[in-house]
């Protein structure tokens, strides 16, 4: 076993003798065998333990032992308690989610001070039987094809060297070198879905699959492995689907409807906060008129319904250089200032080309605030025929820079203000005119 773990770790290039570990030590065979693991391949470890408070005297106990194992290795360990009840309680977090959230933002604390800048990875315990039921639970749950992978060998600084041996070749391994640990009572509790799952579950199974285990880490690597074709096929189609500009991505709707894939809208979706249940929504909204759009769950994106485009775009204004305008809204901040935007029963014509007095019964929301492009026109008040609005531009003078700044507001596609410029003239004051738009740019 030892022989194996050392080419394990060289093979899928872990770390190495150079580093200098941290291992994550509860006191259990799991994390007791790796430990003297890493002792016997002599690398360079310390030790962290997690006391979450949640076992009375047991949980002391467990302390207890971690320092009395790093005594007997002669190396360093770190404790720390944790109110964990209390966290997950304030959190609306289970005992579970709630330990985890703990240690992992513990250990990452220890690795990020200065003072313990020579610690490079953290080593945790996780073995085939954690992998197995984490996929079992993944699946049962709700997945898609990265939770059937399994827990990774390696992500950022976490290293899991043990994830190729069963939980009874560590049991083995204990004793052969006579390795003394403690046992977590609550391993027997089913209150814990993990429990559930190796105690009752995993159990029934491999009485009709008696290879259940072994099948199961084999299928892991598998899925891996698909999940890698898997990632290099849509970062193809997606590299020729979307079109990056500046903070933005635009995709042509008809384009991506011709694919017919909820997989492929979640890939190019999600980088950006959206959630899988967005996925429906996303769908309708390809099929819906332009100006519509949807938010994500953390507020930060949105994807826009424009024309024949979606736009996944900044959802803070400031950010963004395609900006939906609602009803209610009485302010825009954006690249040029800040758009004050009122409702009034005063007809009277603005004569400021920083204020757009529009005829209210004309317009319909949502409006849109974006960049003018190529091939942009409108009726410039005053006239009856379109211009476009790079003619627009060059005829008024402005320079290069000023025509690369300049925004317009939309509604329903027709060009309703050059922003500081000039209104459309379907939009202006009439004898019939009852109410008004607004909107006034403050730079």
């Amino acid at each position: 076993m030892l022989e194996k773990f050392k080419n394990i770790i060289a093979q899928k290039r872990l770390f190495n003798k150079e580093d200098r570990l941290l291992i994550a030590v509860s006191g259990g065979v799991d994390s007791v065998v790796l430990c003297e693991l890493c002792h016997q391949s002599e690398f360079n470890f310390q030790m962290a333990h997690c006391n979450f408070q949640l076992r009375d005297e047991e949980s002391k106990r467990d302390e207890q032992f971690v320092v009395g194992l790093a005594d007997k290795y002669k190396v360093n360990v770190f404790v720390k308690k944790f109110d964990t009840a209390e966290y997950a309680t304030d959190n609306k977090l289970s005992i579970q989610e709630a330990a985890r959230n703990l240690r992992y933002e513990w250990f990452k604390e220890l690795l990020s001070q200065p003072d313990r800048a020579e610690f490079k990875y953290l080593l945790t315990a996780h073995h085939a039987d954690d992998n197995n039921e984490t996929l079992l639970m993944n699946f049962f749950r709700g997945t898609g094809l990265h939770g059937l992978t399994g827990i990774p060998e390696k992500i950022d600084y976490i290293r899991r060297p043990l994830l190729i041996f069963s939980k009874q070749q560590l049991a083995e391994f204990a004793k052969e070198n006579h390795l003394n640990y403690v046992e977590d009572s609550s391993n027997q509790s089913n209150k814990y879905t993990r429990n559930y799952f190796r105690n009752d579950l995993l159990p029934a199974i491999t009485k009709v699959y008696p290879q259940v285990n072994e099948n199961l880490t084999n299928s892991i690597e598998r899925f891996k492995q698909i999940e890698s074709l898997y990632k290099f096929s849509v970062e193809k189609i997606t590299k020729k689907l979307c079109r990056i500009k500046g903070k933005e991505v635009h995709i042509p709707v008809r384009q991506l409807a011709q694919y017919d894939n909820k997989a492929l809208v979640y890939e190019i979706i999600h980088p950006f906060q959206f959630s899988e249940k967005q996925v429906e929504e996303v769908i309708k909204l390809c099929q819906s008129e332009s100006g519509k759009y949807i938010i994500s769950p953390s507020g930060n994106y949105q994807i826009l319904r424009h024309r024949h485009w979606l736009i996944i775009s900044p959802a803070k204004t400031e950010e963004s250089v395609t900006i939906v305008v609602e009803e209610t809204d009485k302010e825009i901040i954006f690249a040029l200032g800040k758009l004050k935007i009122e409702k009034s029963k005063d007809v009277s014509p603005s004569n400021t080309n920083d204020v757009a007095t529009l005829d209210f019964a004309q317009l319909s929301f949502p409006l849109l605030l974006r960049k003018w492009k190529t091939g942009d026109y409108f009726y410039p008040l005053g006239m009856r025929k379109k211009k476009k609005i790079n003619r627009f531009l060059i005829d008024q003078k402005l320079s290069k820079t000023q025509k690369e700044n300049t925004w317009v507001v939309e509604s329903q596609q027709r060009i309703v203000w050059i922003v500081g410029q000039r209104i459309d003239d379907r939009m202006k004051i009439t004898a019939n005119t009852k109410q008004v738009l607004h909107i006034r740019l403050q730079s």
